[in-house]
């Protein structure tokens, strides 16, 4: 009996520097608010005195990345692909270099970030060393004529301990015409012998002009619609210059999610137990994993900014207020003990994929009790 023809489908596996729902930074068209550093790195191509390797630093969502991407376009792109002026690293859509970066097809593009185990259906939890030793055969091979290799690390503080030595031998004896782009939003993380082997080129936070048109064209790319005018300006604060905090707040319903949060911090030392069983709930799910971290995120920068108000004076008259009422003088250390606790149990939580809720109730309850000066029972 003749066998019906088999279709495969090939389907695209989930990347761990990409942020669901929108384009991934190798797809971003304009790079915007840094126009600086941009042209370091462009006038550096352009003189051919091009260092091997640079650390591009800066909060998550800043830009980095599509800083890379727009970079690996550039040197991967024939001379007269480039732009004129020597300042800038904008090549056209339709260049073969730019068709390949995109797809990560181009021979002289090596990317390195945390693979996705397609069984355990979840992304490592560091950059194994089998993802450097792809170098090896990277490196192996001559781009053609005096052609430029480019290796992207995206995030190069993702390295394990094995991983790290690896990549820090190819940067120690730097092969010709490569160059290694160290994408990092926690360099201190990184072993100072890596940073020592790479020119920093530090990002800042976008301002509100320009958090405004990198969000709008990233919404535009998926046909999503603009937030209202009125949420322009919370979305703004909550982002911090980060326009993937902003996406990631528009994606997962980030305005409503903070308002719970303030809510809950506002209640201490007094909490609301069925409204916080009912976020756990809600969190607790493996499809709720962007929303699980974006309920961290959110709650750790609120108690980041209202720890810099007790101890600083900075901030809102309402942050001012309510860090006066919660910390004061008394609680400060307390307080900046829990940040560093719900920010390391987070990440355990997420490495050892323990009980997501048990962990968010354990986390009120310390507030509960950071707030009032006692241990939680």
């Amino acid at each position: 009996m003749a066998r019906a023809p088999v279709t495969a489908e090939i389907e695209e596996l989930p990347e761990a520097d990409r942020l669901e729902g929108f384009p991934h930074p190798r797809e971003t068209k304009e790079l915007f608010g840094h126009a600086s550093a941009e042209r370091t790195l462009a006038e550096a191509l352009a003189s051919g005195r091009m260092h091997h390797a640079w650390l591009l630093t800066g909060p998550q969502g800043v830009g980095k990345a599509t800083l890379a991407y727009r970079f690996a376009r550039a040197a991967l792109a024939t001379p007269e692909e480039r732009h004129p002026s020597g300042q800038s690293l904008a090549v056209a859509e339709l260049t073969s270099a730019s068709r390949q970066v995109r797809a990560l097809s181009h021979p002289g593009l090596l990317l390195i970030r945390r693979p996705y185990d397609v069984k355990a259906k979840r992304f490592a939890t560091s950059i194994p060393v089998d993802e450097v030793r792809r170098l090896r055969s990277f490196l192996a091979h001559r781009a053609a004529g005096d052609g430029w290799r480019v290796v992207i690390v995206d995030e190069a503080n993702e390295l394990n301990v094995n991983a790290a030595n690896a990549l820090l031998k190819s940067l120690e004896e730097p092969p010709g015409r490569t160059v290694f782009l160290l994408v990092s939003s926690a360099p201190g993380q990184l072993v100072p012998t890596i940073r020592s082997r790479c020119r920093a080129l530090a990002l800042q936070p976008l301002d509100d002009e320009a958090l405004r048109a990198a969000a709008i064209q990233a919404l535009a790319a998926v046909a999503a619609p603009l937030p209202a005018a009125a949420d322009w300006a919370p979305l703004e604060r909550l982002a911090a210059g980060s326009v993937g905090r902003l996406l990631g707040l528009l994606g997962s319903g980030g305005i409503g999610l903070q308002a719970r949060i303030m809510r809950l911090i506002e209640l201490l030392p007094r909490v609301d137990w069925r409204a916080v069983h009912t976020l756990s709930d809600e969190l607790q799910p493996i499809a709720a994993q962007a929303r699980f971290e974006l309920f961290f995120e959110l709650l750790l920068a609120a108690l980041a900014r209202l720890i810099r108000a007790a101890a600083t004076g900075e901030g809102t008259p309402e942050e001012r207020a309510l860090a006066a009422r919660l910390i004061g003088d008394s609680r400060l250390a307390s307080f900046a003990a829990l940040w560093e606790r719900v920010a390391r149990e987070k990440a355990d939580t997420l490495a050892l994929n323990l009980d997501r809720k048990s962990l968010i109730l354990e986390i009120v309850a310390g507030l509960a009790a950071a707030a009032q000066d006692r241990k939680p029972a």
